[in-house]
């Protein structure tokens, strides 16, 4: 049985999204089920680590200032532990699969961003292809390296397998959620305190970043009595504002919310919109849903796995206004029915059963 693992990231504390969270909710669970999991991670001004962290030298990422490369070699300390989890296939993924190589363990990988996505914010229209194509051969690369891959959604597995044209073993565990904090709460101080109206309340919380299309969102509530409310920030704000002056949506910019006022943030809305067509998971749609708040969703990505139609929201094809609009108008409609619904999804949206499943792959692979 699996009790020590060592995960390696090129992402971590204390930068905020969804790989830093599922990896840091992960350790914290993981150290209660079984014995531990240390995190190899680049050192960041800001943040010091704590026992069973280790940071290593670093430097300012090319094209994302934000982000940091760590040297590619484990660090001084570092016991061999049973298995070890990679979760991003930069510098110190590759600083993983050595490290594993070298002290003949298994590796597990996690799948949790399609890199080709980025791409066409990053180079000229003339160079996007071949951006993919290279992201596309990095990616098989650095997967053939490893022993077996974890994605969160179905969507993704098709992905690496079909688009990327991995050969892998590849098992579908979600990221799963601290349901313990994402639970329906009362909605109403939260309202008051951000000046948000009585009426029909959209939102969403997260990047405000070309690739999110969140335009889509403030197109689909002008000339409507809805409230759309956009937590987060991202390169594509100052667009957003724009577009929202031009079309006259009644649009409230919210900035980022600390994670203890986001269970308020999603209980207050009548639906959560994601108009994302690029997601391997969407941990924010599975928040909203163990809120009880139902989502509309772009029927793209993983979104189609993880938005069930009827139950936890409604799904619309991306591009087409009038059918986000009737997948807005219908959800709330039936709000009280799929509230419902999405409650009682909660015990299968939580970080303990999907690390129970994690806990199965990585025994397995022991044995």
């Amino acid at each position: 049985m699996v009790e020590t693992v060592a995960a390696f990231t090129d992402l971590y504390l204390p930068t905020v999204n969804g790989v830093t969270y599922t990896i840091s909710l992960w350790r914290e669970r993981w150290n209660r089920r079984r014995a531990s999991m240390d995190v190899v991670f680049p050192e960041t001004d800001g943040y010091e680590p704590d026992d069973g962290e280790y940071a290593v030298p670093s430097i300012e990422a090319p094209l994302y200032p934000r982000y940091r490369l760590g040297r590619p070699t484990p660090p001084d300390g570092l016991d061999v532990p049973d298995v070890v989890h990679v979760h991003t296939p930069f510098t110190l993924g590759v600083a993983g699969v050595r490290f594993a190589r070298a002290n003949d363990v298994p590796i597990v990988a996690s799948y949790h961003t399609i890199l080709e996505g980025r791409v066409p914010d990053l180079v000229s229209n003339s160079l996007v292809e071949p951006g993919r194509r290279l992201c596309r051969a990095y990616e098989r690369a650095f997967f053939a390296r490893v022993d077996h891959v974890i994605v969160p959604t179905a969507f993704a597995r098709r992905h690496l397998r079909e688009s990327v044209g991995a050969d892998v073993e590849a098992t579908v565990v979600s990221n799963g959620i601290d349901t313990d904090r994402f639970r329906p709460t009362d909605p109403a101080p939260f309202r008051e305190r951000y000046g948000l109206p009585d009426g029909p309340l959209l939102g969403y919380t997260g990047r405000h970043g070309p690739e999110k299309n969140l335009e889509e969102a403030i197109d689909a509530v002008a000339g409507t009595d809805y409230t759309l409310a956009l937590a987060g920030d991202g390169p594509a704000r100052e667009g957003l504002e724009r577009r929202a002056a031009e079309t006259g949506a009644d649009v409230r910019f919210l900035g980022f919310l600390d994670r203890e006022e986001l269970p308020a943030f999603y209980s207050a809305l009548d639906a959560f919109v994601f108009p994302s067509p690029v997601e391997t998971q969407g941990l924010v749609a599975l928040e909203a849903t163990a809120c009880g708040t139902p989502v509309v969703a772009a029927d793209a990505g993983a979104l189609v796995d993880g938005v069930i139609e009827g139950e936890t929201g409604y799904r619309y094809e991306p591009g087409d206004l009038e059918a986000f609009r009737w997948a807005i108008r219908r959800t709330l409609a039936e709000n009280d029915r799929l509230s419902d619904l999405c409650r009682r999804r909660r015990a299968m949206l939580s970080v303990e059963h999907s690390l129970e499943q994690l806990a199965r792959v990585y025994d397995e692979l022991l044995r």
